[in-house]
């Protein structure tokens, strides 16, 4: 039996199999999952923005910011003995919630976090091999750390298992 591990806003969590990791409401917020399949071992971020703005580079990284999120959680599965060559990554998440002509200051948040996250994964050079991102409606995903699949749920949306 999967034990169930609830990740929240600006937090990642590793574990190991047999756990699911389960975070809810990915508006614009991006949902990343590294796995190891031969360890058996994963992590999932429910990054909130990119970037820091300016002035705030000084301050301590956290999985607040999707750039600074693959790497915080690639160095705590490293510890926890997976290999960063084996890892893969998924994202879901990134939606623009709002239409266009409702658009403010914040508009753009979605896609600029999906694109924050596929630099991340690119710099560590971790491949990206699958997604659900964008659109204009939020979603809600679980991890399982044995298969690697993520379920993706949305209102009035088929499940997505990728």
């Amino acid at each position: 039996m999967s034990r169930i591990v609830s990740v929240g806003i600006s937090e990642f969590k590793i574990a190991s199999a047999p756990t699911i990791l389960m975070t809810y409401g990915l508006g614009s917020c991006v949902g990343i999952a590294l796995h190891d399949p031969v360890a058996l071992t994963g992590g999932l971020a429910h990054t909130l923005l990119p970037a820091p703005v300016r002035g705030m580079d000084s301050m301590v990284k956290s999985a607040k910011f999707t750039c600074w999120a693959v790497d915080l959680m690639v160095e705590e599965l490293i510890k926890c003995g997976c290999v960063a060559e084996r890892l893969v990554a998924k994202l879901a998440g990134g939606a623009t919630m709002f239409e266009p002509q409702h658009r403010t200051t914040h508009s753009g948040i979605g896609e600029r976090n999906v694109t924050a996250a596929k630099e991340a994964l690119e710099r560590r050079g971790i491949p990206l091999v699958a997604s659900d991102t964008g659109d204009d409606y939020g979603r809600s995903l679980e991890f399982n750390t044995v298969t690697g699949v993520i379920t993706v749920r949305a209102l009035q949306r088929p499940i997505k298992r990728m």
